[in-house]
């Protein structure tokens, strides 16, 4: 186990993007102790969700002092967190670009549970979505049937007791390497698989520039990128939060 430190796992999803939505959490705390959490609404976003899944397990956890390693699949919330927020707060909530960001009532509220606790107690790390990884499979289990709505059972109890091996933890967290085209427009000397947007929380593929540039230009907190093959395609989607099967 990760000696004196609480491990958490979190994930959010939503049918129809923006749909009826869910999110699942587990913490494991260094007593051995297993909770899982999980919650819906019925119309929202997977980036929502996933701030809403780590939300819940960090209010969880906030009596509880030490450290505290959350493991997501969403670079949306390890970089929105760890590196947008600083600039987000010096521009009084906008982009760079000028427009509102997207979420800002979840931002603010995780905000205020991370800046509440000790400097370097919490590690975010990230981990690939449905590979797997027992502590994201059923975080993501627990966010679909939250968002279908269907019933499904929580468990609270002993670590010795948990069916799922939750702590054989992924040995490379690192997030993806960024393309240089992420967010800028630009285009790269690589060929182009597809185009991909996001506009109101509505992602979309396109087969031609032109047309990604056409749904985008001039929509507030809009998100565009070019992806260099299917892979390429599915590693932005999920860094964004969505789902490649919804697009």
């Amino acid at each position: 186990m990760h000696d004196s430190s609480t491990v958490v796992f979190t994930d959010g999803a939503a049918k129809g993007n923006p749909g009826p939505g869910g999110w699942g959490a587990i913490i494991v705390t260094p007593d051995g102790h297993v909770t899982e959490l999980g919650g819906g609404a019925p119309h929202t976003t997977n980036n929502r969700m996933e701030l809403s899944g780590a939300i819940a397990a960090l209010q969880h956890v906030a009596d509880r002092p030490g450290p505290v390693v959350v493991y997501t699949d969403s670079t949306y919330l390890i970089q929105g967190i760890t590196q947008w927020i600083w600039g987000w707060r010096r521009r009084e909530w906008k982009t760079a670009e000028g427009s509102d960001v997207l979420n800002r009532d979840l931002w603010e509220g995780l905000s205020s549970l991370t800046d509440a606790r000790a400097r370097g107690e919490l590690d975010w790390r990230w981990v690939r979505g449905h590979v797997g990884t027992a502590g994201n499979e059923r975080c993501d289990e627990i966010a679909v049937a939250f968002a279908l709505p269907r019933p499904i059972d929580l468990y609270d109890g002993p670590l010795d007791s948990y069916p799922r091996p939750v702590l054989q933890l992924p040995e490379n967290t690192s997030l993806p390497k960024r393309s240089p085209t992420s967010g800028s427009g630009a285009k790269s000397k690589a060929p182009a698989y597809s185009y991909l947007s996001v506009v109101d929380d509505v992602p979309m593929r396109h087969g031609t520039w032109a047309e990604c540039e056409g749904r985008v230009k001039g929509r507030a907190g809009a998100r565009f990128k070019k992806a260099a093959s299917a892979a390429d395609e599915s590693a932005i989607l999920r860094g964004w939060g969505i789902d490649p099967s919804r697009v």
